[in-house]
């Protein structure tokens, strides 16, 4: 299928260069890039980026995922300062911390999340959210992240029940959910965030469902946005959702209780997420 107007963005060279110079020098990982995320350049313009940590290599196999798999490299230690430093010099405010899964650590590298998140909090003014993989359901991981008092924790399920086997195969939804629903048990003043993808065939009702199963763990911020292929080794796109679908997706949402909903072809899970957050907070 072609994409249609709403799917097209212009990127400009300058900022990509400038920003991947910048990250190369800082010896740093983003999503924007491993993930091919369509508004690397808008972001990169505004010199904000999503930081991923522990390597560029993930354990799972998701089939959505641009994300490079195989066996990842030994943590660098100092990578939480640098990432810290990096938003120091980039005058962030909100800084969005995500990193690949990590079945290969005993606790899925909570505590490296931990880590950086005290080094961010270390900046004055500085508001964090992290987008943390499920750490396989291991509760003590959660309540390491939780104990390090990020502003945000966002865990996205992705996708509708019914096509995990065929999305992510190696993740589990009630997993997933029960990861949020647990952040809340143990600190109820932290926003939780979740996201799916659209346009893998799902039906509206099943978004619903997920969107009420969110509310029913009390999730305050939820995105959706549209999935788009990789490359041709990865799932099929089934549709491109319209923008007028994804405007209902958000009005369903406030309705159902959420404090904020970012609902577009275009949205990520950090995308504008300190615009997010500020609303969410009132």
């Amino acid at each position: 299928m072609r994409k249609p107007e709403w799917l097209k963005v212009r990127i400009l060279s300058e900022d990509l260069n400038r920003m991947e110079a910048f990250l190369k020098n800082m010896a740093l990982n983003t999503v924007c890039q491993s993930a091919n995320c369509p508004n690397m350049g808008e972001c990169f313009a505004r010199r904000t980026a999503t930081f991923m940590i522990m390597g560029n290599i993930c354990t799972r196999n998701c089939r959505f995922c641009a994300v490079e798999k195989g066996h990842p490299q030994p943590l660098d230690e100092e990578e939480p300062r640098r990432v810290a430093e990096a938003a120091r010099r980039l005058g962030l405010r909100h800084v969005v911390v995500t990193s690949v899964t990590r079945d290969d650590l005993p606790d899925g590298g909570a505590s490296h999340f931990a880590k950086t998140i005290y080094e961010l909090k270390k900046l004055p003014g500085v508001t964090v959210e992290v987008l943390v993989p499920d750490f396989m359901g291991n509760e003590e991981a959660i309540r390491t992240v939780v104990e390090a008092k990020p502003d945000v924790i966002n865990h996205n399920v992705e996708t509708v029940p019914r096509l995990y086997s065929r999305v992510r195969p190696k993740a589990d939804y009630i997993r997933s959910l029960n990861l949020l629903k647990k952040v809340k048990e143990l600190d109820p003043l932290i926003l939780t965030k979740s996201g799916i993808m659209v346009g893998l065939g799902e039906t509206e009702e099943e978004v619903i469902e997920v969107m009420k199963d969110l509310r029913d763990i009390d999730c305050d911020m939820m995105t959706i946005g549209q999935y788009l292929r990789p490359f041709h080794k990865h799932i099929e796109v089934a549709e491109y959702v319209t923008p007028e679908q994804f405007k209902r997706y958000e009005e369903i949402g406030y309705k159902l209780g959420f404090k904020h909903v970012a609902s577009g072809p275009l949205v990520r899970s950090s995308y504008h997420a300190d615009v997010g957050l500020s609303l969410a907070r009132g």
